[in-house]
């Protein structure tokens, strides 16, 4: 799956809105009825089957408007608007998003958390190990998507009323720990990129 942040300059986005506006915005495209049951529901499905992998990109004005030609979903979170893309293999990309930068995605302001939301998701990224601002997004958008699937349907329907409400949080190694023994999502990086594969990158819980 490949994600698009808009890099606005000078001020750009911050780091943690950055990660909590992409796993929205995963969130939101599994969710839409053209991925539940319409056009798009052959190639998510086909995705979501094997192994989870998403390519966070980062495009400004001209570049980043063409993108809304590719199917996906836009969303907006405390400034930051990302689209999320309907899954397609990395080497049939249109041309859209093949020109996006990957490189270069680290936002210079970590930010605060989006406050605490009742039947929202809350998701940690990992202190044990320095993520780019597009590599823990990414994290945190396959955090997202097994929150989805590992929630009960009254637990998702709630989520749901929430307009997909999540928070990031970055916690101590002594708060890591706690939280990794209890989280019910626990997500495991295939070591593509930045860590090494196995490492425990990021965790949700509700």
């Amino acid at each position: 799956m490949q994600l698009a942040v808009l890099d606005t300059r000078p001020e750009r986005p911050a780091h943690l809105p950055v990660c909590e506006a992409v796993a929205v915005a995963v969130v939101t495209l599994l969710a839409d009825p053209r991925s539940v049951a319409g056009e798009w529901t052959p190639q998510v499905r086909r995705w979501a089957s094997g192994p989870v992998r998403k390519v966070v990109r980062r495009g400004r004005g001209v570049k980043f408007a063409a993108t809304a030609a590719v199917p996906g979903v836009e969303v907006e979170r405390r400034g930051v608007t990302v689209r999320a893309f309907v899954p397609l293999p990395t080497d049939r990309l249109p041309r859209e998003l093949a020109t996006l930068q990957v490189g270069g995605t680290q936002m210079p302001e970590v930010g605060e958390p989006a406050p605490h939301v009742e039947n929202g998701v809350t998701i940690a990224l990992t202190p044990h190990a320095e993520l780019s601002t597009g590599k823990a997004a990414a994290q945190s958008g396959h955090a997202a998507q097994f929150a989805v699937r590992s929630m009960g349907r009254a637990e998702l329907e709630r989520w749901r009323a929430t307009d997909w409400a999540v928070s990031v949080v970055l916690p101590d190694a002594a708060e890591w720990t706690a939280l990794a023994a209890t989280s019910p999502v626990r997500i495991h990086d295939g070591g593509f990129t930045e860590v090494e594969p196995g490492t425990l990158t990021a965790l949700a819980w509700w």
